[in-house]
C-alpha cells in the first residue's frame, strides 16, 4: 500500500485512477489539502427525509453538496466527476441489510437516485499534522477505527438510528490542540463529540470497531472521538429503506475543494 501521507496526488488524478479500477484502499492521507465527502446515495421518495435529517444532525452529517435527481457528477465540488465509479469502494444497504460490495455502481443506477455528499473527517486531517500531531492510521497506512455509539441521532421522516464516530488516539499533551485545530473545520464534522471513556458512549472494547481497523493506541495517548459520516450506515441499518448506496468506510468520494475554503478562521 502507498504511504498516505507521500501520496500528493491530485483529486483528479486519483479520481481518475479509482474509475480505472488501479486504486481500491482508504483514502486518508491521500490528495492532502482537498475536502473527502461521505456518499449517500437514495431514491427520490427518501430525499426530503434524509435532506431533513442531515439538517437536523449536522455534526455526523455535514451537507457539502445535494446533486438533482439522476444527476452522477458533482458539479460544484468536483467538476468531470462521475459519483457512479469515483468512489474506491462502494456498499450497498437493501432494507437494511448489507447485500454488496463493488468498484461500480452504474449496473444498480436508476434515474430517481439522489446523491449526499457530506462532510468526512479526513479532510481536518491535513491541519491536524500540520499542527504536528501524528496519526496512527496514516501512519501505519490503515484505515481509521469507528465505532457505533449508544448516541441517538434526531430522527426525521422514515431515518433514525445510532451516532457512528471515528476515533483518533492523540497524545494527552495534545488533546486540547486537536480540539482546537478540528473546530475550525464544522463542515467536515469539526470538534470531537468525546474525549476518554469510550464506555460513556456506549463502545465496550475500543479494540473491536464496527467499521474500520482496529486502532494503535500507545501509551500517554487519549481517544478522542468525532462524529462520523458514516451514521447513514447505521441509519440505514436501522431504518431499512429499500435501498441506500454508500462508500465502504474511510474509502471516500475527494474532491477539488480545498480544506481551508471550509475553515471558520
Amino acid at each position: 500500500m502507498t504511504s498516505l501521507i507521500q501520496s500528493n496526488i491530485s483529486p483528479q488524478n486519483l479520481r481518475q485512477s479509482i474509475r480505472n479500477g488501479q486504486f481500491c484502499q482508504p483514502t486518508s492521507g491521500f490528495a492532502p489539502g482537498h475536502i473527502q465527502t461521505n456518499v449517500a446515495i437514495l431514491p427520490k421518495q427518501y430525499a426530503f427525509d434524509f435532506l431533513l435529517f442531515c439538517q437536523r444532525n449536522p455534526k455526523p452529517c455535514p451537507l457539502i453538496e445535494v446533486l438533482e435527481p439522476g444527476e452522477f457528477e458533482a458539479k460544484i465540488t468536483a467538476p468531470g466527476s462521475d459519483l457512479r465509479t469515483d468512489v474506491p469502494l462502494y456498499r450497498v444497504y437493501t432494507n437494511g441489510i448489507l447485500t454488496d460490495e463493488t468498484q461500480n455502481i452504474k449496473p444498480l443506477w436508476q434515474d430517481d437516485y439522489v446523491t449526499f455528499l457530506l462532510g468526512c473527517s479526513f479532510s481536518f486531517e491535513t491541519a491536524l499534522i500540520n499542527n504536528g500531531i501524528q496519526l496512527a492510521h496514516i501512519d501505519n497506512c490503515i484505515n481509521v477505527s469507528m465505532y457505533i455509539t449508544n448516541i441517538p441521532t434526531t430522527p426525521s421522516g422514515a431515518f433514525s438510528g445510532p451516532l457512528v464516530v471515528s476515533m483518533r488516539s492523540i497524545p494527552s499533551e495534545l488533546v486540547v490542540r486537536s480540539v482546537q485545530v478540528t473546530s475550525r473545520f464544522p463542515d467536515v464534522h469539526g470538534s470531537p463529540i468525546h474525549i476518554g471513556d469510550p464506555a460513556k458512549i456506549g463502545i465496550k472494547d475500543l479494540s473491536y470497531p464496527d467499521f474500520g481497523d482496529p486502532p494503535l493506541i500507545k501509551p500517554g495517548e487519549t481517544p478522542v472521538f468525532w462524529a462520523c459520516g458514516v451514521t447513514p450506515q447505521s441509519v440505514a441499518m436501522n431504518s431499512k429503506p429499500s435501498i441506500m448506496i454508500t462508500h465502504s468506510p474511510g474509502h471516500m468520494f475527494v474532491t477539488d475543494k480545498k480544506d481551508e475554503d471550509y475553515s471558520i478562521l
